[in-house]
C-alpha cells in the first residue's frame, strides 16, 4: 500500500501539499483589481481539477493571452481548491523564467475565490494530439521534439527548478501549422526550487509519469524530471513502422493505479518486439539510461543533450519499413473487406445484406462507444457526488464551528447582562442611601432655619428694647451734668457688650446640631 491518496488521476497527500525542509516562497502580491477591467474574457480552452483556462484579449494592446483561473482553497480543512502557498510558488517560479520552450507569465490578478494567471497563449494544442493526426513520424522528427523538451528542461535545471509534472498534456505547441512546431512546457503547479543541502520529499504528480523516488517518498531533486522524459520518450518513440498510435501508453501502465506504481518501483518494463522492432538502438539506449531507479546513475539533462541519439540526425529506414497500415480497423474498411471476401457467394447474399452487416458492425461500435461514454459519465457523477459530500462535510463543520462560537458569545452576553444587573442594583441602593441622607440634611436645615428665625426675632426684640433704653438715656442727658453723661455712656457700652456676647452665644448654641 503506497502512502498516498489517488484523486482524479493525481497522486497527492490529503490536505495541503506535504513537504519537508523546503523553502517557502516570499509572499507574492497579486493585483486586486477585476481582471475583466483589463481583459476581454473569451472561450474556454481547457480545464483541470481546480483550474479553467480561457482565451482573453488585453484591452489596452489588443494582444491575446490565456487566462488561467485557479480556484483558491477557502480553508485548510478543505480539499477543494489550491492552497495559496502553492499558487504563490507557481507564480514565483513563472516570474523567474524566460525561455523559448517555457510558457511566459504576463500578469496576475486575485479575487475572493480565484487567482487568475495571464499567460502566453499557446494555441497549437498538445504535442501528442498533433502527432496522433499524422500518418507517421520519422525518428528524426521524434528526436527534434525530444530535443526541444530537453532544452526547456535544461534551462529550468540550470536555475535549480524541477518541474515535477512533465507529461504529454503539459507539452504544448505554439503553432501546429508548421512542419516542426515549437514546443512550450506549461503548468508549473508542482514545480519547486531545489536547494543544495536541503532535503525535499513529497508525493505528487501523475502516476504513469512519476519517478520511483516520488512513489517511495524519498528525497527529490532534478532527477525526477529526467525519469519523466524517459517515459515520454518511450511513449513518443515506440516506432513500430513509425506509427505513434501504437505507442500511446506508459511503459509502466497497469490495470490499476496501484499496479502502475508497483511497476514503477520495480522498474518493470520492456521493449516489446511487436512495437519496437523498428526502433533504433540509440533510441532504446536513451530510454534505458533515463529509466534508471538509482538517481545517481540516471542521465542528467546535460548528459541527455549529449547523447548520440539526440546529437545524431536520425537513422535512415528502408522505404519498405515506412509503408505501414494504420493500426485501427475502421468500419469502412471492414465493409470493403467483407464485400471483397464474399463476392463469390450465392446471389441471395447480396450487397445489401453485406451493407446491412457493415452497418450493424458500425452500430455495435457506436454502442460500445456509448457504453464507454456512459462509464465515463458514471465516474464523473461519482466524482461529483464525492465532491458534494465533501462540500456538505465542510459546511457541516463550518456550521458546527459557528454554532459553538455563537453559544460562547451568548454565554458571554449572559454574564455581562448579570454583571450589569448587579451594578444596576448597587447603583439603585446608592441612590436610595443618598436620597435618605439628603432628606436628613434637609430636615436639619429646616430645624436650623427655625432656630435662626426665633433667634432673629429675639434679637430684634432685644434691639428694640435697647433702642428705647438708649433713647431714654439720651433724653436724660440733656438735663444731667457731665458726670451723669459719663456714667450713662459707660452703662450704654456695657449693655451693648453684654448684648453682643449674649447674641453670639445664642447663635453658636443654635449651630450645634
Amino acid at each position: 500500500m503506497f502512502p498516498a491518496v489517488l484523486i482524479s488521476g493525481f497522486l497527492r497527500f490529503q490536505g495541503c501539499v506535504l513537504q519537508a525542509s523546503m523553502r517557502s516562497p516570499n509572499m507574492e502580491t497579486f493585483k486586486q483589481q477585476k481582471v475583466e477591467d483589463f481583459y476581454d474574457i473569451g472561450e474556454e480552452l481547457g480545464s483541470g481539477q481546480f483550474a479553467i483556462v480561457k482565451k482573453c484579449r488585453e484591452k489596452s494592446t489588443g494582444l491575446e493571452y490565456a487566462a488561467k483561473f485557479i480556484k483558491k482553497r477557502q480553508s485548510r480543512a478543505s480539499r477543494r481548491g489550491v492552497c495559496r502557498e502553492e499558487i504563490e510558488r507557481e507564480v514565483s517560479i513563472l516570474r523567474q523564467v524566460l525561455h523559448p520552450n517555457v510558457i511566459t507569465l504576463h500578469d496576475v490578478f486575485e479575487n475572493r475565490t480565484d487567482v487568475v494567471l495571464i499567460l502566453e497563449l499557446v494555441s497549437g494544442g498538445e504535442l501528442f494530439d498533433f502527432l496522433a493526426q499524422k500518418e507517421s513520424l520519422s525518428e528524426e522528427e521524434a528526436t527534434s521534439f525530444i530535443k526541444q523538451i530537453l532544452e526547456g528542461v535544461n534551462y529550468l535545471h540550470a536555475m535549480k527548478i524541477a518541474h515535477f509534472d512533465l507529461k504529454p498534456e503539459n507539452i504544448m505547441l505554439l503553432d501546429k501549422n508548421i512542419p516542426i512546431p515549437h514546443i512550450k512546457l506549461i503548468d508549473f503547479g508542482l514545480a519547486h526550487e531545489i536547494e543544495d543541502g536541503v532535503e525535499f520529499k513529497n508525493i505528487f504528480g501523475t502516476p504513469e509519469f512519476v519517478a520511483p523516488e516520488i512513489v517511495n517518498y524519498e528525497p527529490l531533486g532534478l532527477e525526477a524530471d529526467m525519469w519523466s522524459i524517459g517515459v515520454i520518450t518511450y511513449i513518443l518513440h515506440v516506432l513500430p513502422l513509425c506509427v505513434l498510435s501504437l505507442s500511446g501508453a506508459s511503459p509502466f501502465l497497469g490495470d490499476t493505479k496501484q499496479e502502475t506504481l508497483a511497476n514503477i518501483t520495480a522498474v518493470s518494463y520492456d521493449f516489446d518486439e511487436e512495437f519496437f522492432s523498428q526502433t533504433s538502438e540509440l533510441a532504446k539506449d536513451f530510454i534505458r539510461k533515463l529509466l534508471v531507479k538509482d538517481t545517481r546513475k540516471r542521465l542528467t539533462i546535460q548528459e541527455a543533450l549529449r547523447h548520440p541519439w539526440i546529437t545524431s540526425k536520425g537513422e535512415v529506414r528502408a522505404p519498405e519499413q515506412q509503408k505501414t497500415e494504420p493500426p485501427q480497423l475502421k468500419t469502412k474498411r471492414l465493409r470493403e473487406y467483407t464485400l471483397k471476401c464474399h463476392s463469390s457467394m450465392p446471389p441471395n447474399n447480396t450487397y445489401v445484406n453485406f451493407e446491412r452487416f457493415a452497418r450493424v458492425v458500425e452500430d455495435v461500435a457506436q454502442v460500445d462507444q456509448g457504453c464507454r461514454a456512459l462509464a465515463g459519465t458514471h465516474d464523473t457523477i461519482q466524482d461529483d457526488v464525492e465532491a458534494l459530500v465533501s462540500i456538505y462535510n465542510e459546511k457541516e463543520a463550518w456550521y458546527r464551528e459557528e454554532s459553538e462560537s455563537a453559544r460562547h458569545d451568548l454565554s458571554q452576553l449572559k454574564y455581562e447582562f448579570r454583571k450589569v444587573e448587579s451594578l444596576k442594583k448597587l447603583l439603585r441602593e446608592d441612590i436610595q442611601a443618598t436620597g435618605d441622607c439628603l432628606g436628613s440634611m434637609a430636615r436639619k436645615l429646616d430645624h436650623l432655619q427655625a432656630q435662626f428665625e426665633a433667634l432673629r426675632q429675639e434679637c430684634s426684640a432685644d434691639l428694640q428694647w435697647i433702642q428705647e433704653l438708649v433713647g431714654s438715656f439720651q433724653l436724660e442727658n440733656r438735663n444731667a451734668d457731665g458726670l451723669g453723661s459719663m456714667f450713662h455712656r459707660d452703662a450704654r457700652e456695657s449693655l451693648v457688650e453684654l448684648l453682643d456676647r449674649s447674641a453670639s452665644k445664642e447663635v453658636l448654641a443654635g449651630l450645634k446640631l
